[in-house]
Formats: structure tokens, sequence, C-alpha cells
């Protein structure tokens, strides 16, 4: 369930795009798996088209490979230069083609579980707040193991919603530590959801700054922009979604899938693994 919004909207077009990448450290060529019958990429995609908001949703692809797979199962697909150094660098190079475009929005394609209210908010946020240049999500951490996880970025925003700090270490620091933080309300700590939306043109501007410090040390791309001085809006959701990393993650998501085809009425198995 995600916040809502106290301000009057006034609405843009906006755009998905999907960065896609062959290459992938930890799960080789992840987003063509297809244990459920489905490539995990044409599941990130289907889950994106669920979003309400959206005048369109195109996969920015590195390799002719990614590209036959997503026409394959009907989907719009844009050739990106494979010396792209980032998914931001492909959203934006998709940006440059898209001149009726206001927002753009980045949807890792190792998300096939993202609900559609996730892209229709971090939209939502930029046409409710016309001073900022960029949002993004964040969901409540419940968990000390996920709070120390260097993995699992945090994030920490003031009470308008704007971020102040992203970092892989526990923010803020609990000078003396109570378990009881940990089920606070409001709550004290948030786990930084990788979507992004942008406003076209700050997206190209961004993609032409040079890493900075706090970026460099953090390996976090979103310093760069409150380094620069720029604002990121944050929103809460409430329902945080996996992303596919490692051979356990994808094995638990086939595992998910599976058993919604065995329970809900109507869906038959999508084939063997």
């Amino acid at each position: 369930m995600a916040t809502s919004l106290p301000r009057l909207r006034s609405y843009t077009t906006s755009y998905v795009v999907i960065p896609a990448r062959l290459a992938s450290t930890r799960l080789p060529r992840k987003l063509l798996l297809a244990e459920t019958g489905k490539p995990l990429l044409q599941h990130t995609y289907e889950a994106a088209a669920r979003a309400a908001r959206p005048a369109g949703l195109v996969v920015a692809a590195d390799s002719d490979e990614i590209a036959t797979t997503v026409r394959a199962f009907g989907g719009d697909v844009r050739m990106t230069s494979a010396d792209c150094a980032s998914g931001t660098d492909r959203v934006a190079e998709v940006a440059r083609e898209l001149p009726e475009a206001d927002i753009l929005v980045n949807v890792q394609g190792d998300e096939p579980e993202l609900p559609g209210a996730s892209i229709d908010l971090a939209i939502e946020l930029l046409e409710a707040n016309p001073e900022m240049e960029m949002s993004t999500l964040a969901t409540p951490i419940r968990d000390r193991a996920m709070l120390e996880d260097p993995s699992c970025v945090k994030v920490v925003f003031d009470g308008g919603g704007r971020a102040l700090y992203f970092s892989r270490s526990p923010i803020p620091h609990a000078r003396e530590w109570r378990d009881e933080l940990l089920s606070a309300e409001p709550p004290c700590f948030y786990l930084h959801i990788g979507l992004y939306a942008y406003r076209r043109d700050f997206l190209l501007r961004l993609a032409e700054l040079p890493r900075t410090p706090l970026e460099k040390l953090e390996n976090l791309e979103q310093l760069r922009v409150l380094e620069n001085g720029h604002s990121i809006a944050v929103g809460v959701v409430h329902d945080r979604t996996v992303g596919i990393d490692t051979p356990e993650d994808y094995r638990a998501f086939v595992s998910r899938v599976r058993v919604g085809y065995d329970t809900v009425p109507g869906l038959s198995d999508p084939g063997p693994a």
C-alpha cells in the first residue's frame, strides 16, 4: 500500500524504460532465464505494464539477443549503446528519442513482482512536487539483519519526503540500540527501493555529470544527485518486492510463480521447469 499525496497533481506524459543488460555477475544471463515458461524480463515487462499512469513502456536493450526476446513476447524495444556505463545511461539514451516525455521511470529488469502502483506513485510524486527533479521509493525496515546488511541500501528523508542521504550503513545510527526501534511508529529505518522517476531534462543533464566522491565511496549512483545539490522525493510503500540477484532468488521466484498457478482458478501451469 502506497502513501497518499496531499497536494494537487498536474498531469504529465510519462514512460517506463527497463534497461536490460545481458551480462550479470551473480546470476549469468538472468533476464533470459525462463523456468516459469517466460523469460524473467517478460515477467518484469508485464508487471510494469500494470501501472496506470505511463503512456508507454520500452525496454532499453544492450544486445540483439535481449531485443529478439522482447520482440518475441510482443514488447517494445530500443537498442542502446554497448558502451553505456549504467542503467541510467540507457534510460537517458531512450529519453533522447522521446521528446514528448515529461517523466521517465527507470524499472530494473530483474523486478518481476514490482506493483504497478509503485510506478504510479513515483510519477505522482513528481507531479505533486514541481520543485523535485527525481523520485524514488522506500519501505520500513523491521529486521536488524537487513538494517546491517551492506547490500540493503538505507535512506533517510525529511518531513517533506526529501531525501537527505542514502547509505549501505545503518542510518540513522542509534546511539543506544533497543530492539523496540524496529517496531516503532513512525518507522525509524527505511530500505531504499531502486525504482527511479526523472524529469526528462534533468535525466539528460544527470547522464553527463561525472561520478562524485560519495557516489564512488558508497557505490551508489543516487548520491551524485544529492552531491550536485538536486532534490529526490521519497515515497513510502509497505509492500516490499524482491529483485532477482542470485540463483536462490530466482528459485524462490519460480516457486512463488508455480504456487500462483496452482492456487488461482483459471490459470494453467506455464510448463515444466
